[in-house]
């Protein structure tokens, strides 16, 4: 089996990791199971429901169906939901949507998804024009006990979403002048968590850091979700010890960084003498009534970390849960702590109604001044856009697409378990906010917004978009290998978020753009701009950059991904036809000793030993590409991934391929006085140094490429 397709089983599945989001999955989010898959649910959807129009106590919600067992809970089947409602007529910016055929909408959207994806449980939040409009859970948030989802009392982990706390506080004291836009974040920062040079010239900005552009690598396996509370570290203690390398000039290009958000918070933190927890409760939570939102999480008291969650809002944590054949599984808590500004958060539907209808209503709501309406007109206005076209962000917040070409702005987010998304579309008054808690809900959480303003405020498009000749025409300008910034640039960590990252660019004989990723392949039309394409499904956009007249990089929708343009040397097909032909050369090198005749038996001395040195080879090289073969195999679970990096089999696959490579160079070296050898009598057939030289090519070529990818370092996993 090809390298590629080993790898792809499992490490596609790695694409939603730790915040990374909106990372590889809001980029390109994943095409459903295929029929074939395990059999969808056939049992209700339990689900609670507040309309503003009957409004009822939040301490005693409606149920719609009897609380199961929990037995049934973790096997629950869920009914496929009917045929989406009946075609709405679309609506002029200035109407509100009707509450009945919202709820009608969302319903079977939500019941649908989570039918075919196996989402355990989904809450939805949706306000306009100041009101909510809708506020609804479907589904448990937890097996034991059997919980349904309640959207006022059950808490869902935010993730990235936190983010726009964090620079709420950040733009106040920018506006209060004890903070500088572009000055240093390092003015802002006790000395031992400051950004060191490592070679650059330009400091790192605030700027840079509310626009993801500081240039760091990103890395997080291993460290940025933990489930074990004992290995949770201070925030300044996780900035000194997992501070990542610099890899360009801040500025450059966009890369999501969840560790320049948290030095933002840690800026914010220092210049006001208040940790960040208590910041965000102190100038947004409490005053806003936000009384079931905290960056706090469920843990023992532990000195030199913050308070704890409280015990009565703790009871209501959903809790992450993954399909498995044998039914729901119960995921461990995700601490992020750790990283707070970055995405530590927990909040109800109805306190991020709450929170949308605050940022919507310029900062102030029931009389509450959070942030000014300068703030607020920051978050909506563009910081940073890197190509013309392409989506950028606003002062920390996402610059989102829309249908009809409607800009947004808000925040996605994923953890391992929870994936979230909080879009706002201020010329229809409009806030949608919606939180998973099984990471099959990615699809689900990335295109609810849009679907919501698509169904109600366009009308319906009976026909795809049209394919263009002229692409066809300039095929080569686009097609190729590209790879994500957003990655490790070293180790075995580098090594599998390259694989992850990693797309090829073809343009369709009918004239559309095809991306092949870890996730799948999607279309892309050509628009009326040169070089930037629209989603064929969707409202999503990307943005390619060409110089001489060759696409060099592109910038996917979300804002937080730049994927550079590879030679043919560093694709993937190359690196999986070479591990191809060092798996038959070393079953070959093996295979020959068992049948060598008489002959190949008369050699030199140094023939005698570069023999045994490429049999040695041989055996590494199979035990390399098979222990990792069985760990990618082993990998569906990104959670045991992520918290057991780099685990046993992948150091010890790093060291076979690194020993293998060794030897492999020794031999090389050997090449000339093996074609020298010795008396005829005494020395190699022509045909068997042409073997031997044959293999020993083949092995460090596929040296140089792992060498390359960064696969040779079972030391820095």
């Amino acid at each position: 089996m090809p390298l590629r397709r080993i790898l792809k089983l499992a490490l596609a599945s790695l694409a939603g990791l730790a915040f990374l989001a909106p990372a590889v999955a809001q980029e390109n989010p994943p095409p459903p199971p295929s029929s074939g898959a395990v059999a969808l649910p056939s049992a209700p959807i339990p689900y609670t429901t507040i309309r503003p129009s009957r409004p009822r106590p939040a301490a005693t919600p409606r149920r719609t169906t009897p609380r199961p067992s929990v037995s049934a809970a973790a096997r629950a089947p869920v009914a496929a939901a009917p045929a989406g409602p009946a075609p709405f007529t679309p609506l002029t910016a200035a109407a509100p949507m009707p509450p009945v055929q919202l709820e009608a909408f969302v319903d079977g959207v939500v019941r649908e998804a989570m039918a075919r994806d196996h989402i355990a449980g989904v809450t939805v939040s949706i306000v306009q024009n100041g009101q909510v409009v809708m506020k609804k859970g479907y589904g448990f948030a937890s097996l034991g006990p059997a919980r349904p989802v309640d959207p006022d009392r059950t808490l869902f982990r935010i993730a990235s979403i936190s983010k726009t706390f964090t620079w709420i506080t950040l733009m106040k004291e920018i506006e209060a002048g004890r903070m500088r836009l572009d000055a240093p974040v390092n003015l802002y920062l006790p000395q031992r968590v400051q950004v060191p040079d490592q070679g650059f010239d330009k400091p790192v900005t605030l700027r840079h850091l509310m626009t993801h552009t500081p240039g760091f690598e990103d890395r997080a396996l291993g460290q940025l979700f933990e489930r074990d509370y004992d290995r949770v570290r201070p925030l300044q203690v996780y900035l000194r010890q997992e501070r990542p390398r610099r890899v360009r000039e801040p500025g450059l290009a966009p890369s999501y960084s969840n560790y320049g958000s948290a030095l933002a918070g840690t800026a914010v933190s220092t210049v006001t003498g208040k940790t960040f927890e208590a910041l965000v409760e102190q100038q947004i939570t409490f005053p806003l009534g936000l009384s079931r939102t905290t960056f706090r999480e469920p843990h023992p008291v532990k000195e030199g970390l913050p308070r704890p969650m409280e015990p009565a809002l703790a009871r209501d944590v959903a809790q992450g849960l993954r399909w498995t054949p044998d039914g729901y599984q119960r995921r461990p808590f995700e601490y992020v702590g750790h990283i707070a500004p970055a995405g530590a958060a927990s909040s109800t539907a109805a306190d991020m109604g709450r929170y949308m209808m605050l940022l919507l209503n310029g900062g102030t709501l029931d009389g509450v001044t959070v942030f000014s309406p300068n703030v607020a007109r920051w978050m909506r206005t563009s910081l940073y856009r890197p190509a013309p076209g392409a989506s950028g962000w606003n002062y920390g917040f996402q610059d989102v697409a829309l249908p009809g070409g409607r800009r947004g702005f808000g925040h996605a987010g994923a953890t391992l378990s929870f994936m979230s998304n909080m879009v706002l579309a201020p010329d229809l008054g409009l806030g949608v906010f919606i939180s998973t808690n099984s990471e099959s809900g990615a699809d689900l959480a990335a295109n609810l917004p849009a679907q919501v303003v698509q169904h109600f405020y366009m009308p319906r498009v009976e026909t795809p978009p049209p394919g263009s000749p002229s692409l066809v025409q300039q095929a080569g300008v686009y097609e190729g290998n590209y790879l994500t910034t957003r990655r490790g640039y070293g180790g075995m960590e580098g090594f599998v978020t390259s694989v992850i990252g990693f797309a090829n660019v073809k343009v369709t004989p009918a004239g559309y753009l095809s991306i092949r990723d870890s996730t799948g392949i999607h279309l892309w039309a050509a628009t009326a701009q040169s070089g930037i394409f629209r989603r064929f499904d969707g409202a999503q956009t990307i943005a390619f950059e060409i110089r001489g007249g060759k696409a060099t990089r592109f910038f996917g929708n979300s804002g937080g991904v730049t994927m550079e343009r590879r030679g043919w040397l560093a694709s993937l097909g190359l690196l999986s036809a070479l591990a191809a032909l060092t798996a038959l050369a070393s079953i070959a090198v093996l295979v020959g000793v068992a049948f060598r005749d008489r002959r190949d038996f008369r050699q030199t001395t140094v023939q005698a030993r570069a023999s045994l040195m490429q049999n040695t080879q041989g055996v590494l090289w199979l035990l390399g590409l098979g222990i990792f073969g069985i760990w990618a195999l082993n990998a569906t679970d990104p959670a045991a991934v992520v918290f057991g990096w780099p685990g046993w089999q992948v150091v010890l696959a790093s060291a076979c391929v690194l020993v293998a490579a060794l030897l492999t160079l020794v031999t090389l070296l050997m090449l000339p006085v093996i074609w020298r050898g010795g008396r005829r009598v005494d020395s190699w057939t022509p045909w068997r140094k042409l073997r031997f030289t044959a293999t020993v090519l083949v092995f460090a070529a596929f040296s140089v490429a792992l060498g390359y990818w960064g696969a040779l370092t079972p030391w820095s996993g």
